[in-house]
């Protein structure tokens, strides 16, 4: 049976391509988070739709042609709403320009380019080679927003950096003798986790490992996958006892700055990979980390550490995004969320913006961005 939409307009369209994309978050890294809806030549009847599914599986126009070839709906002269711009090179699966050319797709409206070095604009170039109408433009800001780790390991070389803390109102994380748990409700640690889901990795300190034993994985949201567990350990300290060492089908990443083969041989026998990169001052180079692992595919790095690795990437300013979760508790003197020097003069302040504030359970979360620097 044809699925018909009552608004017959691009924006419906692409909202509705924008509402498949959000179901590959979590399941297409490193791929980009795409969605696509085919409609046919009377510009109402949808016959076909998809979103990127896992990693070496098809991409969103090949599922939503097949969407419509299990249908039996052709696809001839149709509109392809696509929320980024068709691959056009073969990597794990074939260009996607190709496919929907092959189809007899007549129009191709596309909300962005794709930043891919591999793809930026090549795919646009084919479809119009083979004829096809291209729009460019609607939902742009929101694909955009979707794919925020993939634009920025396109574009930057290195992935979107998202701070996770959980703070009472006066800004304890702890208190002095090290209690955190728990601070925040258990809603908002199970929204923690959804944050944990979508990113590639998730990122902690040495200390945070020795002092609370954490597993760091997702558990309190469906998952399709464990993100990739990184630990910075200039001294490779992390005992193979560790429970973050015993979470089934995750990899785990330590950072070193330190030569010490027997403590790095043990780690890597439990199945950790451990890789040197030390800095001047003779601690993780935390800039060549987030280097290395855009080179090894990371979109989103989760950040989930205590105040003194949480000082050192605010400090570098390697911090894009706070994501904090502030409780109505009033707890005095203990940790604080970084522990920053204190400035002489509020003009040294870190500036960040506010992006929302929503209400999980008894907490408030609160997502702020790093202000950009003045022109």
């Amino acid at each position: 049976m044809e699925r018909n939409v009552s608004e017959n307009t691009t924006d419906a369209f692409m909202g509705r391509a924008l509402g498949l994309a959000r179901l590959a978050v979590g399941l297409s890294e490193p791929n980009p988070r795409v969605g696509c809806v085919l409609v046919a030549a009377d510009g109402v009847t949808i016959l076909g739709e998809g979103h990127t599914q896992v990693r070496g599986g098809p991409h969103a126009e090949v599922m939503a042609l097949r969407d419509a070839a299990a249908a039996g709906r052709a696809v001839a002269g149709a509109t392809a709403y696509v929320t980024l711009e068709p691959c056009s090179h073969q990597g794990r699966t074939g260009p996607c320009c190709d496919a929907l050319a092959a189809a007899g797709i007549g129009r191709v409206v596309a909300a962005l380019e794709d930043p891919n070095p591999l793809v930026a604009g090549a795919g646009f170039a084919r479809l119009r080679a083979a004829g096809i109408e291209v729009v460019t433009g609607p939902g742009a800001a929101e694909s955009r927003e979707l794919n925020i780790g993939f634009f920025s390991r396109m574009q930057r070389g290195r992935p979107w950096v998202r701070l996770k803390v959980a703070a009472s109102l006066d800004g304890t994380t702890a208190l002095e003798n090290g209690a955190s748990k728990w601070i925040t409700s258990p809603a908002a640690r199970a929204d923690g986790h959804a944050w944990r889901a979508r990113a590639g990795a998730v990122l902690t300190g040495i200390g945070t490992v020795l002092e609370d034993d954490p597993r760091l994985d997702v558990r309190e949201v469906a998952a399709t996958r464990q993100p990739m567990l990184v630990v910075v350990d200039s001294r490779l300290q992390l005992p193979v006892s560790a429970t973050l060492l015993r979470v089934p089908d995750r990899a785990v990443l330590v950072y070193g700055a330190h030569e010490d083969a027997g403590r790095a041989g043990p780690l890597r026998d439990r199945g950790a990979e451990v890789v040197l990169m030390p800095g001047p001052n003779g601690k993780v180079d935390l800039a060549a980390l987030l280097r290395d692992l855009a080179a090894r595919e990371i979109n989103e790095l989760h950040v989930e550490a205590g105040h003194k690795l949480n000082a050192s990437l605010l400090r570098e300013g390697l911090v894009d995004e706070m994501l904090l979760y502030v409780a109505p508790l009033l707890l005095g003197p203990g940790r604080p969320l970084a522990d920053l020097a204190p400035l002489a003069d509020l003009r040294q302040a870190q500036a960040f913006d506010f992006q929302e504030a929503t209400r999980v359970g008894p907490d408030l979360r609160l997502r702020a961005r790093r202000r950009p620097a003045p022109a």
